[in-house]
């Protein structure tokens, strides 16, 4: 261990991934994380959207729910610029099992839930009758006979995971994106010792020493790991969630599917978020699918609750797969949301960590135990300050919040996202209207966020997410990427293309009739607009060249589009 190029190499830039990644750098362990994508690509970045201390498993793994929410009151305190408080009903039909007695029995529920209420700053339950409940939200089904209330925290978790990144970097950590794993090095004893991969933007291959190589991939841990000949077992859940393009209501409702499953209908942002499934998945992981009959699933169980719920417009959906530890004989929902670090000596591969389990809620603890651990190999004995250590831009004061004190709906979604630093980016000239991102913000994130793409400014700003579905803004934002990247303008098309697709397939799984037919009318449109404005612009500069010729960016995407229809 004499010799080495960093202390511990992490692969993955999920939430656990980056989590590690900032302890281990505030400890001062020289370290690199290196992620295949960019951050926030798998469940870390598809999920309901909360930090909350998961209730429901107190009937399995009350162990899971205690530590969401000790770890929901430390993120309040580190990043609280991104939190907001969901008040959430638990209504309870008339033509349920027990009726009468499921209300009683879902107020003892609720009541026990109480008492870990105070570790994530929440508020004691409240019981309503149906009248109470339908003056609250009056789209209720008045089939309902009661409620019973309760809170959550809602947050942009890919903005939780790139501040744990940003923090990494600026405690010494390198992080890098768009780096692939192509395998394992090992020494002569058979030891773990390094990784070998391949940086896309660099377009070169690279290898890379460490004594602790961290698999910290989630769901495709068992497939890094297989690089080095290791097997181990996980039970793959994938979750869908369907989002509407307004938020329906201000309250967060609990309902359940057909067949009993508890699932969310949370007010988030500016949307509505109803999910999430949870089935044994086993196909590709880079492209788990959304189902018709998942999205039918999810909506029947908003329809018995919200019974108006179809005249809102679906807008998007997302899929994740969540990384669960295996068991025999479980229903899925019943899997512990616990983790576990399985350290590969056993499998003769020294020196490499597996991460399973574990859920967003709970991410820091994580990464305080596997650091911990990591710290007492390497005979470092400072202590874990993440749960003091305000992430970048968090208020010094968590109760401070400066979207509230905004003058204007932009300035307070740039102060939800970026908190103090929002004082630096220029809020002046938007370039969406549904989730109001300005030039500026794009720009920042471009220079000071590693993003490198632009699929990366739609994870970092939201843009493209609105009801629009990116036809008012990518092509303006492609432009500031393509000037401060320095892309050629068939890079740039290239880019906007692999965006707007992107943006594409999320929507189509829950679009339908008129709103189907105007996607489309609208994503050819968009291409020909595009296409037309890169000619144009290459007109222009071969014109000041002194010549002329057609783009071939211009003409590629006719084949793109006849393969798409």
């Amino acid at each position: 261990m004499a010799a080495r190029e960093y202390d511990v190499i992490i692969i993955g830039g999920g939430i656990n991934g980056v989590g590690i990644a900032r302890d281990c750098a505030l400890r001062g362990i020289k370290t690199l994380l290196v992620e295949k994508h960019d951050f926030a690509r798998g469940a870390s970045g598809n999920n309901t959207g909360m930090i909350h201390g998961g209730m429901r498993y107190m009937q399995y793994d009350v162990g899971t729910t205690r530590s969401s929410c000790t770890d929901s009151g430390y993120i309040q305190k580190i990043a609280s610029h991104l939190l907001f408080r969901i008040p959430i009903l638990f209504p309870v039909f008339k033509d349920d099992r027990v009726g009468r007695l499921l209300l009683e029995g879902a107020e003892i529920f609720v009541e026990a839930y109480d008492i870990f209420q105070p570790l994530k700053g929440g508020k004691e339950h409240t019981r309503l009758t149906k009248e109470e409940v339908l003056f609250l939200e009056p789209g209720l089904s008045d089939q309902i006979i009661g409620a019973v209330t309760l809170d959550e925290w809602g947050i942009d978790s890919f903005r939780l995971t790139l501040l744990n990144a940003l923090d990494a970097q600026n405690h010494g950590a390198t992080v890098r994106t768009y780096c692939e794993m192509q395998g394992l090095k090992r020494d002569e004893s058979g030891c773990v010792v390094g990784v070998h991969i391949y940086d896309h933007l660099a377009r070169r291959k690279e290898t890379h020493e460490a004594p602790l190589i961290i698999n910290a991939t989630g769901a495709w841990g068992p497939r890094m790991a297989s690089m080095c000949g290791v097997d181990y077992q996980l039970r793959f859940g994938k979750g869908i969630h369907v989002v509407l393009s307004h938020r329906v209501s201000n309250y967060g409702l609990i309902i359940h599917g057909v067949d009993g499953r508890q699932m969310f209908f949370i007010p988030h942002e500016t949307g509505t978020i109803i999910g999430t499934t949870d089935d044994d998945f086993y196909g590709d992981l880079d492209q788990p699918p959304v189902l018709d009959d998942e999205v039918s699933y999810v909506m029947e169980a908003a329809r018995r609750m919200f019974p108006d719920i179809d005249s809102y417009r679906k807008s998007n959906s997302w899929v994740g797969v969540r990384p669960t530890i295996y068991a025999w004989g479980k229903n899925e929902e019943v899997l512990s949301r616990e983790h576990a670090v399985i350290d590969h000596v056993k499998d003769n591969a020294p020196g490499l960590w597996s991460i399973t389990g574990g859920k967003l809620a709970s991410y820091r603890k994580l990464s305080e135990e596997i650091t911990d651990r990591i710290a007492k190999i390497l005979n470092v004995n400072t202590p874990c300050s993440t749960h003091e250590l305000r992430l970048p831009g968090a208020p010094q004061d968590p109760k401070i919040s400066h979207a509230k004190e905004a003058d204007s709906l932009t300035s307070a979604r740039l102060s939800y996202r970026h908190g103090e630093i929002a004082t630096s980016i220029d809020a002046n000239e938007e370039l969406c209207l549904c989730e109001p991102v300005t030039k500026g913000e794009v720009v920042h994130c471009i220079k000071h966020e590693m993003a490198h793409r632009l699929r990366d400014v739609r994870g970092r700003t939201h843009l493209g997410f609105g009801a629009c579905g990116g036809m008012h803004c990518l092509l303006r934002a492609s432009h500031l990427v393509a000037l401060h990247k320095n892309l050629s303008p068939s890079e740039q098309l290239l880019q906007l293309e692999e965006t707007l697709d992107f943006g594409f397939d999320l929507r189509r799984p829950v679009l339908d009739g008129a709103n189907l037919a105007n996607e489309e009318l609208f994503h050819n449109a968009y291409f020909l607009t595009a296409n037309l404005d890169q000619h144009f612009e290459l007109a222009r500069t071969d014109d000041a060249r002194g010549g002329l010729h057609v783009s071939p960016a211009a003409t590629s995407h006719v084949v793109t589009e006849e393969k798409r229809n």
